[in-house]
């Protein structure tokens, strides 16, 4: 519900703030006095067009702020949070901010938003009829669940938008197969070429850098051959290294024993070199016998390196990621195989969660047909006593193209009316503006009240060209409907005044050679006076006291 209301320099309100309560609230005055000021100011905090013409003469800027009191799970929360607005479980806080040109700045809780987001906002926190030219109950797009709510349709719902999920997600997963398929089909023979190339040449992870490594290799395979030749025959050749120091060990052992010894380091170190100078010369051989070493091997690496790379290139892939290729060519020729199978068994499951879902939405339908009968004859006899009972108010379900089928089931839902009798029904907002069409709203809300979600209710001059019984029919009724929503009135009908929870009273008052609204919340014997006020006109007499205190008494008593 709003619980605040701050208004600073709009028209003629320089400084003004409300504390508002559950209930019903009515506001009186004069015309001229500045009723529309407060209604204009709080459409501002809802998200209407700002314009420079709000602001107070001379004054650089104007500023509204709102207090709204919701509880944790309001949709206006939702609405913050997909916004990433911080909305908490506190009050939520909305300003707006004009500047001399007119442009404004809009916060929720201090945070910075725009004004389709405020608009947002406020069409799920407050609903004003008779004043601004957009009403949510005027919009079809609403109806639908206004109806459901008023049905309590919610498991039928549930079971609607549930049962709809899995038919689309079946439909899905079937379309996507058989747009495989498709592709498939229509690439089998290229899929056969390329998965034969592939399995033929049978790539190995790793196998393009190997091949470039060996193939470095074999491009210097003849100066390495030759330069281990060289060293082999330096080694072991005729006086190579290895016959030079077995002749120096031959010439030292046979001197050896007459040294006493002095000859042993140098015997063991040249034993040592000999080692491993035939170790080198066994190193040396098993190279010269390597196969890897084969010139003649050179043009098979590249065959197989460029074969390789080519086969890459065609795929548009690494060479390393060959391997992958082949997994996934043979997936795709495998699922044309297995496709059909595939396809009706998708199939069976799409029909299944199909035949759920109309079950569940014929549960729905019928709901909504009966549901739609209760609240025609609902609205019909609240019209009556409003004068309003020549009006005829249908609910229209529409049923949709199979396309056009969801989570909301199979038909759309509008509320229609006839104001004449036998005219056609159609849309609500083919009603005349001002009264009539507040009226109307108001019989609709009162039978709404418990299924719609917005907690605050604006009726502006619901009770315009109308009095007596009728006046207090439209009083009983708003009186009603405040039982279970905020409701704020502004109203020139003692009948409505009086079966007001909490009374304001709108004046004009020169101030400084200026003119200011004023706002007063009126006690006991304030409510009477005002009530005579609009009872007697200009003079207020006794007789109208009188009939005020009646008013007031008799409100009370219902």
């Amino acid at each position: 519900m709003l619980s605040m209301l701050s208004i600073r320099d709009v028209v003629l309100i320089d400084r003004l703030e409300v504390n508002l309560a559950p209930g019903l609230s009515v506001l009186t005055g004069e015309t001229g006095a500045g009723k529309s000021i407060l209604l204009d100011a709080l459409g501002l905090v809802l998200g209407s067009r700002s314009d420079a013409r709000l602001l107070r003469q001379g004054c650089d800027g104007a500023a509204v702020a709102a207090c709204f009191r919701i509880s944790h799970n309001h949709p206006a929360r939702a609405i913050l949070r997909e916004s990433d607005v911080a909305s908490g479980d506190d009050d939520i806080v909305v300003r707006r901010i004009i500047g001399r040109d007119g442009r404004s700045k809009a916060y929720v809780n201090d945070q910075p938003v725009g004004v389709t987001l405020l608009r947002r906002l406020g069409q799920a926190l407050v609903e004003v009829h008779g004043q601004f030219e957009s009403q949510r109950l005027l919009e079809p797009a609403h109806h639908r669940a206004l109806l459901d709510a008023f049905g309590g349709h919610a498991a039928e719902v549930e079971a609607c938008i549930a049962t709809s999920r899995d038919w689309r997600q079946a439909r899905e997963r079937l379309a996507r197969v058989q747009a495989e398929m498709e592709v498939a089909a229509r690439d089998e023979a290229y899929l056969r070429d390329a998965l034969a190339e592939l399995e033929k040449l049978a790539p190995q992870p790793g196998e393009e850098a190997d091949l470039a490594a060996r193939r470095a290799l074999l491009q210097n395979a003849e100066k390495l051959i030759t330069a281990v030749t060289d060293a082999a025959q330096e080694l072991s050749g005729g006086r190579g290294a290895a016959d030079i120091l077995r002749g120096v060990l031959r010439a030292l052992e046979r001197i050896a024993p007459k040294a006493e010894g002095r000859l042993e380091g140098a015997l063991a170190a040249l034993e040592h070199a000999l080692s491993e100078v035939s170790e080198a010369e066994a190193v040396l051989e098993r190279t010269l016998s390597d196969a890897d070493l084969d010139p003649r091997r050179l043009e098979e690496v590249e065959e197989r390196l460029f074969a390789l790379r080519k086969l890459a290139r065609k795929h548009n892939v690494p060479a390393d990621a060959l391997p992958r290729v082949e997994g996934e060519l043979a997936e795709r020729l495998a699922a044309i195989t297995d496709g059909a199978d595939t396809v009706q068994r998708l199939g069976a499951e799409a029909a299944a969660a199909e035949k759920v879902f109309r079950s569940a939405a014929l549960r729905l339908s019928q709901a909504r047909q009966a549901c739609a009968a209760r609240l025609d004859a609902a609205v019909a006899a609240e019209l009556e006593p409003l004068r309003m009972g020549k009006a005829t108010f249908r609910t229209r379900l529409t049923p949709l193209s199979e396309d056009e089928w969801g989570e909301h089931g199979c038909e759309a839902v509008e509320f229609e009316v006839a104001t004449n009798p036998g005219s056609a029904p159609g849309p609500l907002a083919r009603i005349a503006s001002g009264g009539e069409l507040a009226r109307f709203m108001l019989a609709l809300k009162v039978v709404l009240a418990q299924a719609d979600p917005v907690s605050t209710l604006v009726f502006d001059e619901v009770d315009a060209g109308i009095g007596g019984a009728v006046a207090d029919a439209v009083g009983e009724r708003l009186a009603r409907l405040a039982d279970e929503v905020q409701v704020l009135v502004v109203t020139h009908s003692p009948q409505v005044a009086a079966r007001g929870h909490h009374h304001w009273r709108i004046s004009k008052r020169v101030v400084d050679a200026a003119a200011r609204t004023h706002i007063e919340v009126l006690d006991e014997a304030g409510r009477t006076e005002e009530l005579a006020r609009m009872l007697a006109g200009a003079r207020v007499t006794e007789e109208a006291r009188r009939a005020a205190r009646s008013l007031l008494a008799g409100s009370s008593a219902c």
